[in-house]
Protein backbone atom coordinates (compact mmCIF):
# COMPACT_ATOMS: atom_id res chain seq x y z
CA UNK A 1 0.00 0.00 0.00
CA UNK A 2 2.83 2.55 0.66
CA UNK A 3 4.76 1.81 -2.17
CA UNK A 4 1.30 1.85 -4.30
CA UNK A 5 0.78 5.54 -3.04
CA UNK A 6 4.38 6.54 -3.35
CA UNK A 7 3.98 5.78 -6.49
CA UNK A 8 0.68 7.13 -7.48
CA UNK A 9 2.12 10.10 -5.91
CA UNK A 10 5.05 10.22 -7.70
CA UNK A 11 3.09 9.71 -11.64
CA UNK A 12 0.63 12.57 -10.40
CA UNK A 13 4.08 14.84 -10.63
CA UNK A 14 5.79 13.55 -13.30
CA UNK A 15 1.94 13.98 -14.78
CA UNK A 16 1.99 17.28 -13.81
CA UNK A 17 5.24 18.19 -14.80
CA UNK A 18 5.24 16.73 -18.25
CA UNK A 19 1.52 19.20 -18.92
CA UNK A 20 3.58 21.82 -17.42
CA UNK A 21 6.26 21.25 -20.02
CA UNK A 22 3.77 20.98 -22.66
CA UNK A 23 1.67 23.48 -21.70
CA UNK A 24 3.68 26.07 -24.40
CA UNK A 25 3.84 23.88 -27.46
CA UNK A 26 1.91 25.82 -30.72
CA UNK A 27 1.47 28.38 -27.93
CA UNK A 28 1.61 32.35 -28.34
CA UNK A 29 3.22 34.70 -25.68
CA UNK A 30 2.42 38.50 -25.21
CA UNK A 31 4.56 40.59 -23.68
CA UNK A 32 2.10 43.28 -23.08
CA UNK A 33 4.45 46.85 -22.27
CA UNK A 34 3.05 49.81 -20.57
CA UNK A 35 5.00 52.69 -22.90
CA UNK A 36 4.70 53.54 -26.62
CA UNK A 37 6.60 51.16 -29.55
CA UNK A 38 10.23 53.33 -28.73
CA UNK A 39 12.45 53.33 -26.10
CA UNK A 40 14.27 51.45 -23.64
CA UNK A 41 11.39 49.91 -22.40
CA UNK A 42 10.09 48.70 -26.00
CA UNK A 43 13.26 47.93 -27.43
CA UNK A 44 14.34 45.69 -24.44
CA UNK A 45 11.26 43.62 -24.36
CA UNK A 46 11.60 42.99 -27.98
CA UNK A 47 15.05 41.55 -28.03
CA UNK A 48 13.94 39.69 -24.75
CA UNK A 49 10.83 38.54 -26.68
CA UNK A 50 13.56 37.15 -29.54
CA UNK A 51 16.03 35.21 -26.89
CA UNK A 52 13.44 33.77 -24.80
CA UNK A 53 11.35 31.03 -26.34
CA UNK A 54 14.33 28.84 -26.88
CA UNK A 55 14.68 28.41 -23.18
CA UNK A 56 10.89 27.46 -22.79
CA UNK A 57 9.78 23.75 -23.49
CA UNK A 58 7.87 23.62 -26.79
CA UNK A 59 9.29 26.93 -28.05
CA UNK A 60 6.35 29.32 -28.16
CA UNK A 61 6.17 32.11 -30.00
CA UNK A 62 6.27 35.72 -28.00
CA UNK A 63 4.95 38.65 -28.79
CA UNK A 64 5.48 42.57 -28.00
CA UNK A 65 2.14 44.31 -27.70
CA UNK A 66 2.27 48.01 -26.47
CA UNK A 67 -0.22 50.04 -24.33
CA UNK A 68 1.11 53.25 -23.66
CA UNK A 69 -1.35 55.76 -21.31
CA UNK A 70 -2.50 56.49 -17.46
CA UNK A 71 1.00 56.47 -16.36
CA UNK A 72 1.44 52.76 -16.85
CA UNK A 73 -2.16 52.08 -15.54
CA UNK A 74 -4.09 51.44 -18.44
CA UNK A 75 -1.91 48.57 -19.11
CA UNK A 76 -1.18 46.81 -15.86
CA UNK A 77 -5.12 47.19 -15.39
CA UNK A 78 -5.61 45.22 -18.37
CA UNK A 79 -3.06 42.50 -17.53
CA UNK A 80 -4.44 42.07 -14.34
CA UNK A 81 -8.22 42.10 -15.54
CA UNK A 82 -9.02 41.35 -19.21
CA UNK A 83 -5.84 38.95 -20.12
CA UNK A 84 -5.40 35.12 -20.01
CA UNK A 85 -4.04 34.36 -16.64
CA UNK A 86 -2.47 30.89 -17.72
CA UNK A 87 0.93 31.90 -18.24
CA UNK A 88 0.33 33.51 -21.80
CA UNK A 89 0.71 36.67 -20.93
CA UNK A 90 3.40 38.86 -19.28
CA UNK A 91 3.59 42.57 -18.42
CA UNK A 92 6.34 44.63 -17.82
CA UNK A 93 5.12 47.95 -16.29
CA UNK A 94 6.52 51.18 -15.55
CA UNK A 95 8.95 50.47 -12.09
CA UNK A 96 6.49 53.47 -10.43
CA UNK A 97 3.59 51.65 -10.40
CA UNK A 98 3.60 49.96 -6.83
CA UNK A 99 4.42 53.49 -5.36
CA UNK A 100 1.15 54.58 -7.74
CA UNK A 101 -0.96 52.27 -6.34
CA UNK A 102 -0.02 53.32 -2.27
CA UNK A 103 0.40 56.85 -3.09
CA UNK A 104 -2.09 58.36 -5.57
CA UNK A 105 -4.03 55.09 -6.81
CA UNK A 106 -5.78 56.58 -9.47
CA UNK A 107 -7.11 54.36 -11.99
CA UNK A 108 -5.71 51.51 -9.83
CA UNK A 109 -7.83 48.06 -10.16
CA UNK A 110 -4.70 45.75 -9.29
CA UNK A 111 -2.64 44.93 -6.44
CA UNK A 112 0.80 44.91 -7.32
CA UNK A 113 1.78 42.70 -4.00
CA UNK A 114 -0.09 39.50 -5.52
CA UNK A 115 1.95 40.22 -9.18
CA UNK A 116 3.87 37.38 -10.30
CA UNK A 117 7.71 39.09 -10.83
CA UNK A 118 9.93 37.47 -13.13
CA UNK A 119 12.44 39.77 -12.63
CA UNK A 120 14.52 42.92 -14.44
CA UNK A 121 16.50 44.40 -16.55
CA UNK A 122 18.29 47.71 -16.49
CA UNK A 123 19.22 50.42 -13.84
CA UNK A 124 19.73 53.39 -14.92
CA UNK A 125 18.74 56.79 -13.12
CA UNK A 126 16.10 58.93 -14.25
CA UNK A 127 17.30 62.59 -15.73
CA UNK A 128 15.51 65.93 -15.56
CA UNK A 129 16.68 67.85 -18.91
CA UNK A 130 15.98 70.85 -20.40
CA UNK A 131 16.38 71.31 -23.99
CA UNK A 132 19.14 73.36 -25.75
CA UNK A 133 16.96 75.95 -26.97
CA UNK A 134 15.92 77.15 -23.78
CA UNK A 135 19.40 78.32 -22.35
CA UNK A 136 18.48 76.97 -19.39
CA UNK A 137 21.52 75.12 -18.22
CA UNK A 138 21.02 74.72 -14.19
CA UNK A 139 18.18 73.44 -11.89
CA UNK A 140 18.82 76.82 -10.19
CA UNK A 141 16.94 78.46 -12.95
CA UNK A 142 13.61 76.60 -12.28
CA UNK A 143 13.94 77.95 -8.67
CA UNK A 144 13.32 81.39 -10.10
CA UNK A 145 11.25 80.92 -13.34
CA UNK A 146 8.58 79.00 -14.67
CA UNK A 147 9.55 76.24 -16.90
CA UNK A 148 7.45 73.72 -18.99
CA UNK A 149 7.40 70.44 -18.62
CA UNK A 150 5.97 67.88 -21.04
CA UNK A 151 4.51 64.64 -19.14
CA UNK A 152 2.07 61.46 -19.69
CA UNK A 153 -0.05 60.65 -16.87
CA UNK A 154 -0.31 60.99 -13.60
CA UNK A 155 1.24 57.45 -12.83
CA UNK A 156 4.38 58.43 -14.71
CA UNK A 157 7.65 59.64 -13.43
CA UNK A 158 7.25 62.38 -16.17
CA UNK A 159 4.47 64.09 -13.66
CA UNK A 160 5.66 62.39 -10.40
CA UNK A 161 8.61 63.81 -9.89
CA UNK A 162 8.62 67.57 -11.13
CA UNK A 163 5.36 67.52 -9.05
CA UNK A 164 6.95 66.39 -6.34
CA UNK A 165 9.74 69.09 -6.26
CA UNK A 166 7.52 71.65 -6.91
CA UNK A 167 5.76 70.89 -3.37
CA UNK A 168 9.17 70.10 -1.45
CA UNK A 169 12.03 71.96 -2.89
CA UNK A 170 9.88 74.87 -4.50
CA UNK A 171 10.56 74.48 -8.49
CA UNK A 172 8.36 76.31 -10.37
CA UNK A 173 7.40 73.50 -13.07
CA UNK A 174 4.36 74.07 -15.51
CA UNK A 175 3.88 70.46 -16.63
CA UNK A 176 1.34 69.56 -18.86
CA UNK A 177 0.13 66.45 -18.88
CA UNK A 178 -1.83 64.24 -21.56
CA UNK A 179 1.16 62.91 -24.32
CA UNK A 180 0.65 59.46 -24.82
CA UNK A 181 4.43 58.03 -24.77
CA UNK A 182 7.52 59.73 -24.22
CA UNK A 183 8.56 60.37 -27.76
CA UNK A 184 5.14 62.18 -27.86
CA UNK A 185 6.94 64.53 -25.22
CA UNK A 186 10.39 64.59 -26.95
CA UNK A 187 8.17 66.02 -30.30
CA UNK A 188 6.78 68.95 -28.04
CA UNK A 189 10.43 69.45 -27.38
CA UNK A 190 11.17 70.47 -30.96
CA UNK A 191 7.81 72.32 -31.52
CA UNK A 192 8.43 74.17 -28.80
CA UNK A 193 5.22 73.32 -26.77
CA UNK A 194 7.66 71.69 -23.63
CA UNK A 195 11.33 73.22 -22.55
CA UNK A 196 12.15 70.25 -20.89
CA UNK A 197 11.10 66.27 -19.52
CA UNK A 198 11.76 64.43 -16.59
CA UNK A 199 11.64 61.07 -15.88
CA UNK A 200 13.33 59.43 -18.53
CA UNK A 201 16.31 57.17 -17.91
CA UNK A 202 19.67 57.92 -19.62
CA UNK A 203 19.63 54.79 -21.45
CA UNK A 204 16.47 55.65 -22.91
CA UNK A 205 18.16 59.02 -24.25
CA UNK A 206 21.17 57.43 -25.51
CA UNK A 207 19.47 54.76 -27.40
CA UNK A 208 16.69 57.02 -29.10
CA UNK A 209 18.55 60.19 -29.39
CA UNK A 210 22.48 59.50 -29.47
CA UNK A 211 22.73 62.74 -31.63
CA UNK A 212 20.78 64.75 -28.98
CA UNK A 213 23.53 63.84 -26.11
CA UNK A 214 26.48 64.29 -28.43
CA UNK A 215 25.67 67.39 -30.04
CA UNK A 216 24.56 68.67 -26.59
CA UNK A 217 21.15 69.66 -27.23
CA UNK A 218 20.08 68.60 -23.93
CA UNK A 219 21.11 69.74 -20.67
CA UNK A 220 20.96 67.46 -17.94
CA UNK A 221 20.15 69.38 -14.52
CA UNK A 222 19.33 66.43 -12.21
CA UNK A 223 18.58 62.86 -11.74
CA UNK A 224 16.42 60.80 -9.82
CA UNK A 225 17.70 57.68 -8.09
CA UNK A 226 19.58 56.72 -5.17
CA UNK A 227 23.04 57.13 -5.80
CA UNK A 228 24.25 59.40 -8.55
CA UNK A 229 24.61 57.65 -11.68
CA UNK A 230 28.63 58.28 -13.48
CA UNK A 231 27.01 59.36 -16.75
CA UNK A 232 25.45 62.49 -15.47
CA UNK A 233 27.78 62.87 -12.44
CA UNK A 234 27.50 66.40 -12.95
CA UNK A 235 23.94 66.64 -11.87
CA UNK A 236 22.51 66.53 -8.36
CA UNK A 237 19.96 63.78 -7.03
CA UNK A 238 16.95 65.53 -6.27
CA UNK A 239 17.26 64.90 -2.51
CA UNK A 240 20.88 65.80 -2.41
CA UNK A 241 18.33 69.44 -2.97
CA UNK A 242 16.80 68.87 -0.14
CA UNK A 243 17.01 71.49 2.82
CA UNK A 244 15.40 69.61 5.73
CA UNK A 245 15.71 65.80 6.64
CA UNK A 246 12.29 65.44 6.06
CA UNK A 247 12.08 66.47 2.72
CA UNK A 248 15.32 64.20 1.90
CA UNK A 249 13.08 61.56 3.13
CA UNK A 250 10.34 61.81 0.80
CA UNK A 251 12.79 62.61 -2.27
CA UNK A 252 14.56 59.45 -1.93
CA UNK A 253 11.31 57.26 -1.36
CA UNK A 254 9.26 58.67 -4.45
CA UNK A 255 13.39 58.22 -6.14
CA UNK A 256 13.68 54.17 -4.98
CA UNK A 257 11.30 53.05 -7.93
CA UNK A 258 14.63 53.26 -10.76
CA UNK A 259 16.17 50.29 -8.26
CA UNK A 260 13.22 47.88 -9.70
CA UNK A 261 14.62 48.73 -13.63
CA UNK A 262 12.36 47.59 -16.06
CA UNK A 263 10.11 44.60 -14.03
CA UNK A 264 8.40 42.02 -15.64
CA UNK A 265 5.62 40.03 -14.18
CA UNK A 266 2.67 37.30 -14.65
CA UNK A 267 -0.69 38.07 -13.38
CA UNK A 268 -1.92 37.16 -10.12
CA UNK A 269 -3.99 33.97 -11.66
CA UNK A 270 -1.21 32.28 -13.50
CA UNK A 271 -0.49 28.73 -12.17
CA UNK A 272 2.81 28.56 -10.19
CA UNK A 273 4.52 25.96 -12.48
CA UNK A 274 4.35 28.60 -15.57
CA UNK A 275 5.67 31.21 -12.94
CA UNK A 276 8.12 29.05 -12.56
CA UNK A 277 8.98 28.52 -15.99
CA UNK A 278 8.39 32.09 -16.93
CA UNK A 279 11.56 32.54 -14.36
CA UNK A 280 14.12 30.36 -15.32
CA UNK A 281 13.49 31.20 -18.85
CA UNK A 282 14.22 34.99 -18.18
CA UNK A 283 17.05 34.19 -15.79
CA UNK A 284 18.08 32.34 -19.10
CA UNK A 285 18.07 35.00 -21.22
CA UNK A 286 19.48 37.58 -18.82
CA UNK A 287 22.82 34.97 -18.65
CA UNK A 288 22.77 34.59 -22.78
CA UNK A 289 26.12 35.56 -24.04
CA UNK A 290 24.12 36.66 -27.48
CA UNK A 291 21.30 38.45 -25.51
CA UNK A 292 24.01 40.51 -23.56
CA UNK A 293 26.00 41.45 -26.87
CA UNK A 294 22.51 42.61 -28.15
CA UNK A 295 21.36 44.46 -25.49
CA UNK A 296 25.41 46.27 -25.96
CA UNK A 297 24.44 46.93 -29.60
CA UNK A 298 21.10 48.55 -28.96
CA UNK A 299 22.76 50.47 -25.47
CA UNK A 300 19.80 49.01 -23.75
CA UNK A 301 21.76 49.20 -20.29
CA UNK A 302 20.69 45.32 -19.54
CA UNK A 303 21.35 44.64 -15.45
CA UNK A 304 19.58 41.48 -14.80
CA UNK A 305 18.09 42.05 -10.99
CA UNK A 306 15.96 38.62 -9.49
CA UNK A 307 12.24 38.17 -9.00
CA UNK A 308 13.44 37.63 -5.19
CA UNK A 309 14.54 41.77 -5.12
CA UNK A 310 11.96 42.71 -7.38
CA UNK A 311 9.30 41.37 -4.44
CA UNK A 312 11.79 42.76 -2.27
CA UNK A 313 11.53 46.33 -3.00
CA UNK A 314 7.50 45.93 -4.24
CA UNK A 315 6.85 44.24 -0.38
CA UNK A 316 9.01 47.28 0.92
CA UNK A 317 6.59 50.29 -1.22
CA UNK A 318 3.46 47.84 -0.02
CA UNK A 319 4.49 48.29 3.68
CA UNK A 320 5.46 51.80 4.01
CA UNK A 321 3.99 53.09 7.29
CA UNK A 322 1.37 55.05 7.22
CA UNK A 323 2.85 57.94 8.61
CA UNK A 324 5.34 58.64 5.55
CA UNK A 325 2.55 57.82 2.91
CA UNK A 326 0.36 60.50 4.24
CA UNK A 327 3.66 62.75 4.16
CA UNK A 328 4.49 61.36 0.48
CA UNK A 329 0.94 62.01 -1.12
CA UNK A 330 0.03 65.11 0.38
CA UNK A 331 3.69 66.41 -1.35
CA UNK A 332 2.74 64.43 -5.11
CA UNK A 333 -1.25 64.81 -4.94
CA UNK A 334 -2.20 67.37 -7.64
CA UNK A 335 -3.43 71.05 -7.36
CA UNK A 336 -7.19 70.62 -7.14
CA UNK A 337 -7.38 67.59 -5.44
Amino acid sequence: MRFSAAAAAFLALSTHAARADDFYKDKVISIIVSTGASGSYDGAARTLARFMPKYISGQPSIVVKNMPGGGHTLATNFIVNNSPQDGTTIGNIGNTIPMHQMVDGRGVRFDVAKFHWLGSMGLSNLALYFWHATGFKSIDEAFTREITLGATGAGSGTFLYPNAMNKVLGTKFKIITGYRTGTEVDLALLRGEAQGRAGVSYSNIAQLHPDWLREGKLNIVAQIGLVRDATMKDAPLIHELAKSEEARQVLRFISSPGAAGRPYFAPPGTPADRVAILRNAFDAVMADKEFIAEGEKQVLDIVPIKAAEIERLVQETVKTSPDILEKVRAIVKTDGE
